[in-house]
């Protein structure tokens, strides 16, 4: 039976179209606001998303991973900044690692995403409003640098046995829903709101953990988690309570790169496998967490530096206790498929051996 050898570039046009519609609109939002000596003013940003592009789109960990970093820590900048450029970058690139992962209609945990949606809908207005402006500056970095380091150690510790799991999960839809709407309200009211990035490794860790979910799934669910809760968050900002001065800058210095570098992302992972990828991100989450603290060190010295490490660690002992519950779920579940697989069989030789058999 003949195939049809273009039918995989046909299924990429809405997502050519998406490229060929933003490049138009950023083309000329750039000659308003100044051309290429805006470009050239800061590169530097647009250079570190080019990693942090592919990082969004090959790990469950957005954009804003490097980008919040690069822009708070290296180049000195407000860490509110941080959090309003991580919405606004991660609303292009994810948004396009989104529509590539679509197109090429890769298997998502959609019974937990889609509540996870609504909850995000919901709490990350709600965190931009209320909780959001209670938290110092000093907290936003140490916040970002004890939730991204935690999930570097898990990684660091687990990664091998994540990648050795295939196949979608057995399905538990009201788990699934509960669990996914807890994660999306939680997540984007305490963790989304306060850091812009987040909620797609929660969401993430729910899956791995309590659902022993196949990374290829998991990591695409997380990357249309954190695109949606991103397009709410900078909407949000933008039309309600404003962005910070300079977002709009940087934002338009990296766009083009995460535009492409997002999706490269999802293309190149599947080359070079996803745990040597996983485990280079790990790294980079630990190491942040380190450069964070030397560079506040003269505001938290050592107390902050002992209650950064205790977060960390609660973090992964509830992790832990995440991985054993999913692990003895998971173990009951596969009994019982053994069991009815086993008693299929039997019911039905007792069945054929009856007095009206023969």
């Amino acid at each position: 039976m003949p195939t049809d050898r273009h039918a995989p570039l046909r299924r990429l046009l809405p997502w050519l179209l998406w490229l060929l519609l933003f490049y138009a609109v950023w083309g000329v939002l750039v000659d308003r606001a100044g051309g290429l000596a805006l470009l050239a003013e800061h590169w530097g940003i647009a250079l570190a998303m080019g990693l942090g592009s592919y990082v969004a789109g090959s790990t469950p960990m957005g954009g804003g991973t490097v980008g919040f970093p690069i822009l708070v820590l290296l180049f000195d900048q407000p860490a509110e900044l941080g959090r309003d450029f991580s919405f606004a970058v991660q609303s292009i690139g994810m948004v396009s690692a989104s529509i590539l992962i679509l197109c090429r209609r890769q298997p998502l945990e959609w019974a937990m995403l889609g509540p996870a949606m609504l909850g995000s809908l919901i709490g990350t207005p709600l965190g931009i409003l209320f909780v959001a402006p209670l938290v110092p500056a000093l907290w936003i970095k140490l916040l970002f640098a004890v939730i991204w380091a935690s999930f570097g150690v898990l990684h660091l510790l687990r990664t091998r046995e994540f990648c050795s799991v295939h196949g979608p999960s057995a399905p538990m839809p009201r788990f699934d829903a509960a669990v996914g709407f807890g994660v999306g309200l939680g997540a984007g009211l305490c963790v989304a709101s306060v850091t812009g990035v987040g909620i797609d490794m929660i969401l993430y860790a729910a899956l791995i953990l309590l659902r022993r979910a196949d990374l290829r799934i998991a990591i695409p669910t997380s990357v249309l988690i954190m695109a949606f809760t991103s397009v709410v968050g900078i909407l949000f900002k933008s039309q309600v309570t404003g962005v910070q001065p300079g977002v709009y800058e940087n934002w338009l210095a990296a766009a083009p790169i995460v535009a492409v570098g997002a999706p490269l992302g999802v293309f190149i992972v599947n080359r070079i496998g996803r745990q040597p990828t996983l485990y280079f991100v790990a790294v980079l989450c630990v190491a942040q967490f380190a450069w964070t603290l030397w560079r506040e060190w003269a505001l938290i010295g050592v107390p902050g530096l002992l209650a950064a490490i205790a977060s960390v660690l609660v973090f992964n002992l509830a992790f832990e206790w995440m991985h054993r519950w999913g692990e003895g779920h998971a173990g009951n579940r596969r009994t019982e498929a053994a069991l009815n697989t086993y008693s299929m069989p039997a019911a039905g030789a007792a069945h054929s051996s009856g007095p009206n058999a023969g």
